[in-house]
């Protein structure tokens, strides 16, 4: 995978993250997963169309959707994943593609994105045959970590 391609991805969710829900985000140690994997218990899947095909996969556990889910809507306390919340967290990642797919563009690469779908259960298992899925863990100041997974197609 091309760095040019992936550091869009971590520039937008820094951006994002910061301006909607007011933390900062570190990088942990990037790696390669193997398809099948197992993922937390909230994943939000984009799709990438264009010059770049693939997928961005958003999973986090549901402390961390609830503190993302309040921060977004302005402090209010959020103890279940509502429609409500579950919309904020899939328009965060909405958000963040959105972002990455500009910087690309800059770049010269134009993509577009698909709309955020939201899935939630134990013991997800997620499959991206026939291509490549870089893990990118964002570390949350405010506690917690988002696995950001960019599957792109070679």
């Amino acid at each position: 995978m091309d760095v040019d391609h992936i550091n869009p991805f971590i520039q937008a969710s820094r951006t994002v993250m910061k301006s909607v829900a007011n933390t900062d985000v570190s990088l942990g140690k990037v790696y390669l997963k193997s398809s099948p994997y197992s993922s937390e218990t909230i994943v939000i899947v984009v799709g990438l169309m264009g010059e770049l095909r693939g997928q961005v996969i958003f999973s986090m556990n549901k402390s961390v959707a609830l503190k993302i889910a309040s921060a977004m809507m302005m402090g209010m306390p959020i103890t279940e994943l509502d429609e409500m919340s579950k919309s904020a967290i899939a328009e965060s990642a909405n958000m963040i593609l959105g972002n990455a797919a500009t910087l690309l563009y800059d770049k010269g690469i134009k993509i577009e994105i698909t709309p955020p779908s939201l899935m939630m259960g134990d013991n997800i298992q997620i499959s991206t045959p026939n291509m490549k899925t870089l893990c990118i863990p964002l570390i949350l100041s405010t506690g917690g970590t988002i696995e950001l997974d960019i599957a792109l197609v070679d």
